[in-house]
């Protein structure tokens, strides 16, 4: 017995976009299996030394200084006894250098400070915006201008701020406007840094072929690139200040896999299909400047006195793609300024 047709009604759906389709993995894709530069550069930066190693070093240190300490006194105090004068200018010249060291020492201290205070603002905005306080969010504010009232650059911002907040009614939307005020325009200056230090790491990457050489440019390029946030954002940093920042933004890079080559940062540089076509170096010099913006964005987070709510959180894609069209536009005006006429 024949059977009937049988008609199934179909929705009107959209039907499936082929290029929508994720790409399939290529196996030819010349893509690094051992870590790359970022990743070994931000390992070390990461790297927290042990108990026993940080109870060596400050004992070298101190040991070191009370030698220093008693040559010094020893050499000053049997100049005076041959030539007084001679002696009681080796005195001058050693109280400069322990006054030195005493500024350096303070001006480490304040740097601690500006950071710290500057955490203490970020986490009391979290906690407003969680839960709206118009009392809150005046008195964020008011540390905002404390903390911006020196510099140029914000004086308009800080001026609209000030006309503009008697009239908010909400301690979230007070928080948004003096976000978009005083923090958009320096977050362009931040992106602008970002895009520089990618730029710089994967041209470093790609056309040095030493073996350490892209991992030390890479670890330099990242502390320049995270202290110059933190001097935008208001986070003035010395020395110290810096390794600590550098090494707080590395730890979390490292805890939550930001660091890894994953097809997400391959497909955010160039495609997993482009990189098959490349050299090596090149490559690695792509995947190390998506690393480098990567790190950009969370130094960004960390010094930011304010979380992302009212402004977008900075794009790792769109810095990369800045980077490497100002890298290419930079190359191509270099071959027609050489071109003879």
């Amino acid at each position: 017995m024949r059977r009937k047709p049988v008609l199934i009604d179909i929705d009107d759906e959209p039907a499936p976009d082929p290029a929508a389709a994720p790409p399939l993995p290529d196996p030819d894709a010349k893509i690094p299996d051992a870590p790359v530069a970022m990743q070994q550069a931000a390992e070390l930066a990461a790297r927290r030394p042990s108990r026993l190693a940080r109870l060596i070093w400050s004992a070298l240190a101190g040991l070191v200084g009370l030698w220093l300490s008693i040559a010094i006194w020893d050499f000053v105090t049997s100049l005076i006894e041959r030539q007084m004068v001679l002696g009681y200018v080796a005195a001058g010249l050693a109280g400069l250098v322990i006054l030195g060291c005493v500024l350096a020492a303070l001006r480490e201290a304040a740097a601690f400070a500006r950071l710290a205070r500057i955490d203490q603002i970020q986490e009391a905005a979290r906690s407003c915006l969680n839960a709206p306080d118009l009392v809150s969010a005046k008195k964020i504010v008011a540390q905002l201008e404390r903390l911006f009232a020196a510099r140029d650059d914000t004086s308009w911002g800080l001026a609209h701020l000030r006309e503009q907040a008697p009239h908010q009614v909400d301690g979230d939307i007070l928080l948004s406007l003096a976000e978009t005020t005083l923090l958009a325009p320096l977050d362009r200056q931040a992106e602008r840094e970002v895009s520089a230090a990618a730029r710089q790491v994967a041209t470093v990457t790609a056309l040095v072929p030493l073996a350490l050489a892209d991992v030390a440019a890479a670890l330099f390029a990242n502390l320049r690139m995270i202290r110059r946030i933190a001097e935008i954002y208001g986070g003035r940093t010395g020395r110290l200040g810096t390794w600590r920042l550098t090494r707080s933004v590395m730890t979390h890079l490292v805890a939550t896999g930001a660091v890894a080559v994953g097809d997400d940062m391959l497909s955010s540089v160039a495609g997993g299909g482009l990189l098959s076509k490349l050299s090596r170096r090149f490559g690695e010099g792509l995947v190390n400047g998506a690393l480098t913006a990567r790190v950009g964005v969370a130094a960004m987070e960390v010094c930011r006195p304010l979380p992302f709510y009212a402004e977008p959180r900075p794009s790792v894609r769109k810095l990369v793609q800045s980077a490497l069209s100002d890298l290419f536009k930079g190359s191509a005006q270099r071959n027609e300024t050489n071109t003879p006429s």
